[in-house]
């Protein structure tokens, strides 16, 4: 038995924005006295190219995880192929009031109503300014809570413009249901827009600086089909280089028994694997090949990889998994590729 199985009880008795913070932590602690692999942490290699990125696994971390790069190198250490911090907003913020993060065991599930808690932009840069980790990092970008929608594109190129040169690639996350009003951000009249902006600065920075920083969308689970498609025909015309399919939802099947039911919030784990493998099915049969659909939501164990790959997923990303199972769900998954 490794460390975190010993320890996970433990940090499952504890409130858990607490028990995060403690485990962030204790993985930093492990990394600095080169003991991750207490953790059940593994290198797998099984390097792709997508985007023009080298990823050394299809298997990432979620953003969500580490909100300010505070952790990379930790992180890095248990196994990644690739990490995505964020989300980050230009201004630091305080997200919502506690408690705002509920941990539903039996259902292996999580829902949260974070609001997009973090320190901003500039403390982030002063992180990734620091870092040893040469791998794939993705930056996840939202819009202060008091910025108007109208205005909500300045609030990612000012993310954008401040971070471009530390991230692999960026994306644009529009679906989180804790900010008031953001998904509003995935209808036609707005994700037009931003999109088009952003593409237009992402050319900007390849004259300037000489690299091209891929742009990824985050999407939700809760669009209809008509929607998803609508969206994902905008993001071939706009020539966004990646879709993360999805955030969390505010659907509450599969958890009406939780004493947490009416809690508000993104709900994700096990309940959401099904819906977002629905919505990978649906883009990837519009995007074909043109545009790689990340696989998240729900990503619990081999089989769940699977059903996201069949949907026509390249590449995996965990969260919800990883506080569940370990560091272990990493090279477990990487191998069903």
């Amino acid at each position: 038995m490794n460390l975190f199985n010993i320890l996970k009880n433990g940090l499952f008795s504890l409130d858990p924005e607490h028990a995060h913070e403690i485990a962030l932590k204790g993985m930093q602690l492990a990394y600095r006295t080169r003991t991750s692999g207490l953790f059940g942490a593994q290198k797998f290699t099984k390097p792709c190219k997508l985007m023009g990125l080298e990823f050394s696994s299809p298997v990432g971390l979620a953003a969500g995880f580490d909100k300010n790069a505070d952790y990379v190198d930790a992180l890095a250490a248990l196994g990644f192929g690739f990490i995505e911090v964020g989300t980050l907003t230009p201004k630091p913020q305080a997200g919502n009031p506690k408690p705002r993060l509920f941990r539903l065991a039996e259902q292996q599930a999580i829902i949260n109503r974070m609001g997009f808690n973090n320190k901003g932009i500039e403390h982030a840069a002063k992180r990734l300014e620091k870092i040893n980790y040469r791998g794939v990092l993705g930056i996840n970008l939202g819009k202060n809570a008091d910025t108007p929608l109208e205005n909500a594109v300045d609030d990612y190129l000012t993310g954008f413009r401040a971070l471009w040169k530390y991230a692999s690639y960026i994306t644009i996350n529009i679906s989180s249901p804790n900010t008031r009003g953001l998904r509003d951000l995935q209808q036609k009249v707005f994700l037009s827009s931003i999109l088009r902006t952003m593409k237009e600065e992402q050319t900007k920075i390849l004259q300037r600086e000489k690299k091209y920083v891929p742009l990824v969308i985050k999407l939700s689970p809760d669009m209809t089909d008509e929607q998803t498609e609508e969206g994902a025909k905008i993001i071939l015309e706009e020539k966004i280089d990646g879709v993360i399919a999805t955030n969390t939802t505010v659907s509450r099947d599969g958890v009406l028994e939780s004493k947490y039911v009416n809690e508000t919030g993104g709900l994700s784990g096990m309940p959401l694997c099904g819906r977002s493998t629905h919505v990978i099915k649906k883009l990837a049969s519009i995007l074909k090949d043109e545009i790689p659909v990340f696989g998240s939501g729900g990503v619990m164990d081999e089989e769940t990889a699977k059903d996201k790959l069949n949907a026509g997923a390249r590449l995996i990303q965990v969260y919800t998994g990883f506080i569940y199972h370990g560091p272990e769900i990493i090279s477990r998954i990487a191998k069903v590729f």
